[in-house]
């Protein structure tokens, strides 16, 4: 972490089991692997019986942090905490200001124009929102994913960023998150991170073979 100080409620996850900034990644990985099926239902109860509360933007995973379009605005706060990549899920919206205009060139930006619905269809930027939060992590940048809350369609995109970069189950991933910020992305979104899931159990089978 950078010796400057984040504002704006911001938390750098320190103390915490799953995403201490001060943790290799690898061990991160392995305190956090679980290999579990789990109906929608098992998601859910799961979800709720997490802590509801957050910051404006938390670290859930080493130099990952999700938050909310408050702190999207606050361009000084993530200054200050040296984010370098922001995904904004919510592109587009009127309560989020993001683009490459508003961040300027210090800070990639890319937009996935999401609507917290449940019928909408945000498998298609699992792979893309997911390889953008990788190449900003492993370039040594540090990497800001929000929607409007925080909690629903940013949420999904770093859960399927851990399942797909990380050989993280759905479970596990949410698991990892869970104590670092309240989150619960919507049941259209939990079903597609379950068919995610389902389809990298697969992947992993085949290639074993």
């Amino acid at each position: 972490m950078s010796n400057r100080k984040p504002s704006m409620g911001a938390s750098t996850g320190e103390g915490t089991s799953c995403a201490a900034s001060s943790e290799d990644t690898t061990k991160v990985e392995d305190k956090c692997v679980e290999d579990e099926l789990v109906s929608l239902q098992d998601l859910e109860d799961v979800l709720h019986s997490g802590p509801h509360s957050c910051h404006h933007g938390d670290e859930v995973w080493p130099k990952l942090y999700l938050g909310d379009m408050v702190m999207s605005h606050d361009k000084f706060s993530l200054w200050q905490l040296g984010i370098t990549h922001v995904l904004n899920a919510s592109h587009g919206k009127l309560c989020c200001r993001g683009s490459d205009d508003f961040y300027g060139t210090t800070v990639k930006y890319y937009g996935v124009p999401a609507h917290d619905l449940p019928t909408f269809d945000l498998s298609p930027f699992f792979y893309p929102a997911a390889e953008f939060i990788h190449q900003g992590l492993t370039s040594g940048g540090k990497v800001f994913v929000h929607c409007a809350v925080g909690v629903s369609r940013s949420a999904a995109l770093v859960l399927a960023y851990l399942m797909i970069h990380h050989h993280l189950s759905l479970l596990s991933s949410i698991r990892c998150v869970q104590p670092k910020r309240w989150i619960f992305p919507n049941r259209g979104f939990l079903r597609q991170l379950l068919d995610l899931d389902q389809k990298l159990r697969e992947k992993k089978l085949t290639v074993r073979q």
